[in-house]
């Protein structure tokens, strides 16, 4: 079915511990792992680190690839969080799930390279950086010194552009030039088109149809439209009644060269992967 190959150049990463990952053969499913009180649909829910070990086994028994750790919520209007509470929340829960997952890699969800580092050392293997090596200064660096994955979210302070996907792949190829700059391996540059950043409704849906063109980049590229607003909007329903339409989001990103999707429903959403991988890897 794949057409273009290039898209889905393979790639294998050697964490150590028995945790791996395999880029290339199939869609791998990020579980999001909010250690935060205001997440947008969890917030709260995971902040004991026994709740949260829970959960993470519970994400990888039902088929979760790599979990996503977060300490700050990234919903529209919530509050910044210091790097001193940001690691307070999420250290111990990446410590936790490292010790009862050895197997699993695990991803810091943050901007901040204080606590990129000290994730990583407490555990992590990825960075997931939705502001994509520019909300910090030192991001690229660390990335850079630990030699591991880092993902490459796109976001910008403006709503306006001249042309959305132009500007998209213009806003991403300088932050792959920031990444480079450092001395990170184009081998562990990953790629986000940022839905639901700095983007209207219009915008979202639009960039959604053209993911085709980021994936075109050569860069592994990783999806996270779940439960977002534009979806919400789109069905008139509450976060955690949209399962469908991130299911549909999540099958139209795969299909145009997505290789990773990140996600809150798991269960769901790996059964999704599953029908759709069927299709697009034979």
């Amino acid at each position: 079915m794949l057409d273009d190959r290039t898209r889905y150049r393979e790639r294998r990463y050697e964490f150590g511990y028995g945790a791996t990952m395999q880029l290339g053969c199939r869609t791998l499913v990020m579980g999001i792992l909010n250690a935060t009180p205001d997440s947008f649909s969890d917030g709260g829910r995971y902040q004991r680190t026994d709740a949260a070990v829970a959960h993470a086994v519970a994400m990888v028994e039902q088929g979760a690839d790599i979990l996503d750790i977060g300490g700050e919520s990234t919903r529209p209007g919530a509050e910044r969080v210091d790097q001193e509470e940001e690691v307070r929340r999420v250290v111990p829960v990446i410590a936790a799930v490292r010790r009862e997952l050895p197997h699993v890699p695990l991803s810091i969800d943050t901007y901040k390279a204080e606590t990129a580092k000290a994730a990583l050392e407490a555990g992590a293997h990825v960075i997931n950086d939705i502001w994509g090596l520019k909300g910090d200064p030192h991001m690229a660096s660390v990335a850079a010194e630990y030699g591991c994955p880092v993902v490459i979210s796109h976001n910008r302070h403006s709503r306006q552009y001249d042309d959305l996907v132009r500007d998209v792949i213009s806003d991403l190829r300088d932050s792959i030039g920031l990444a480079r700059a450092a001395g990170v391996k184009d081998e562990n540059i990953w790629l986000d088109p940022g839905i639901g950043f700095a983007k209207s409704y219009d915008d979202n849906l639009e960039l959604m149809g053209r993911l085709s063109d980021i994936a075109d980049m050569g860069y592994p590229l990783l999806l996270g439209t779940s439960r977002k607003k534009f979806i919400q909007l789109t069905l008139d329903a509450l976060p955690q009644d949209v399962v469908e339409g991130t299911a549909a989001t999540v099958a139209v990103g795969i299909m145009q060269g997505c290789q990773i999707v990140r996600v809150h429903d798991v269960s769901a959403i790996k059964r999704t992967v599953r029908m759709v991988d069927a299709i697009q890897y034979r």
